[in-house]
This record gives C-alpha cells, sequence and structure tokens, in this order.
C-alpha cells in the first residue's frame, strides 16, 4: 500500500471501465486523483467509491479534445491538491468498419479523442508535471497500436500514434525528468465492448461483442483480461519502482502479441 503516496495524478476518461480502474487504483495506493470524463454520473459514482474508502479524489466534467478546457483542467489539480506528478491518458473510443466504408466523420471522431486528446493532455500537462520536478505520463494504447485489427484500422491508426508519440515524448523530456511510456491492453472485459459502434450500415452487428467468447478463442491465456489487470500496469510506471523506464511499451495481453493461437482445453 502507498505505492504513489503524496502524489496527485490526472486520469482521463476515469469515470469507467480501465480509466475506473485506473483512478481507483491510484487512489488506493496514496495518490490524489482528478477524474475527468464526460459521464457525470459514472465519474460521480467513482469519486464516492475512493472516498468511502478512505482516498482523496475530484470529479471534473472534461472533453479532452477541447483545448481551451485543458489549462483550468491541469490548474485545478495544482489548486486542489497542490501539484501534478502523473498524467494517465486513458480517454479513447473504438468505432468498427471496414476502412472502404467508414465515413471521414468517423475517422475523425476517433482521431480527434483518441490521439488529439493525447497529445492536448501532454502539451498541457508538460509545465506541471516540471514544476513538480518530473512525474510520469503513462498513454494508453493497444495491441492494436502494435499490429493490423481488420475492422479497426481507423482505431489502430490512432493506437500507434500513441504508441509513437510515448516515445517522442520520453525523449524531449528525459531531462526534466518526465517519464512517458505506454500501455497495450488486448482483450480486456469493460464496457466499451457494448458501446463499439459499426461505422458501415452493411455491418451492422446482430448482437454486441462478447469480449469473454473472444479472449476464449484467441487468447493464448484462454480468458479475458480485467479492467484491474491493466490498472496494476498503470500503477507500476507510475511508481519510483520504474524510475527507469521511458519510452517503453508495457504489453498486457494474456499472451497474444506473443504468436499463434491459444493451446486446446483440456478436460
Amino acid at each position: 500500500m502507498g505505492q504513489v503516496a503524496g502524489k496527485v495524478a490526472i486520469v482521463t476518461g476515469g469515470a469507467s471501465g480501465i480509466g475506473e480502474a485506473c483512478s481507483e487504483t491510484l487512489a488506493r495506493e496514496g495518490a490524489s486523483v482528478l477524474v475527468t470524463d464526460v459521464d457525470d454520473a459514472l465519474g460521480e459514482g467513482v469519486i464516492d467509491r475512493i472516498a468511502k474508502a478512505g482516498g482523496k479524489a475530484h470529479y471534473l466534467h472534461h472533453d479532452v479534445r477541447d483545448e481551451a478546457a485543458w489549462p483550468g483542467v491541469v490548474a485545478e489539480a495544482e489548486k486542489r491538491f497542490g501539484r501534478l506528478d502523473i498524467v494517465v491518458a486513458n480517454a479513447g473510443i473504438g468505432i468498427m468498419a471496414p476502412i472502404e466504408s467508414m465515413t471521414l466523420a468517423d475517422w475523425q471522431r476517433q482521431q480527434a479523442i483518441n490521439l488529439d486528446g493525447v497529445f492536448l493532455s501532454i502539451k498541457h500537462a508538460i509545465p506541471a508535471l516540471r514544476r513538480a520536478g518530473g512525474g510520469s505520463i503513462v498513454l494508453m494504447s493497444s495491441i492494436a497500436g502494435l499490429r493490423g485489427a481488420p475492422g479497426l484500422a481507423a482505431y489502430s491508426a490512432t493506437k500507434g500514434g500513441v504508441r509513437l508519440l510515448a516515445k517522442s515524448v520520453a525523449l524531449e523530456h528525459a531531462a526534466d525528468g518526465i517519464r512517458c511510456n505506454s500501455v497495450h491492453p488486448g482483450i480486456i472485459a469493460t464496457p466499451i465492448w457494448g458501446k463499439i459502434p459499426t461505422g458501415a450500415e452493411g455491418n451492422r452487428r446482430n448482437a454486441p461483442i462478447d469480449p469473454r467468447e473472444r479472449a476464449a478463442a484467441v487468447v493464448p491465456l484462454t480468458r479475458v483480461g480485467e479492467a484491474q489487470d491493466i490498472a496494476n500496469g498503470v500503477l507500476f510506471l507510475c511508481t519510483d519502482a520504474a524510475n527507469y523506464m521511458t519510452g517503453q511499451e508495457l504489453v498486457i495481453d494474456g499472451g497474444m502479441t506473443a504468436g499463434g493461437r491459444p493451446p486446446p482445453r483440456t478436460q
């Protein structure tokens, strides 16, 4: 316990799924957390749970695409908690469609949230992190940022961009004591699976994607990952135990990118 005691974190998209797990884990380990999201009801719920567990957190309604709002978000973290040490750029969406039928609007929406939002989080947090004497930036990518994914070309493009953005930021700000790493989840059981729309009318699904069924078929460990599995990795990158890691990729995917298919089940 207390692995990030005394530190202050911003977690974008922190109201559900992986962001929720990151917010609650960082708070449980002693950080003061500014949770931002566009779902106010879920965001307030996260704050309530953190408070009941004895942690410190505050919620802000925040669209990561809105650059004009970013200075206020960073200022709120410093004003309320005194400094900024950690940024978890987690907010993101996925729109499934073949590239030839994806609309430009769907392409641009993913770019705006998944990549522009990450860029803005870094740009506006750097001065505060520098004032704190350094810190950790964690960018949420995906295994789709490491390899192609049919039907998710636009999503993969954004997550691949996040991967290389982390490396460039790590090099630019190493001298400031600011570390920047990317995290690459595999198939994780979160609400996003029920929210993934298709951008092509001819490719509508008859039922939501079941991540547990998909994981059983393609994950070598033959099971779906949980949001806490990813939050554990994010926590590590934010602790002093990772103080010599920057510009790296932390892959948490049950073996999917190791190659091959899962072994047959045994009785």
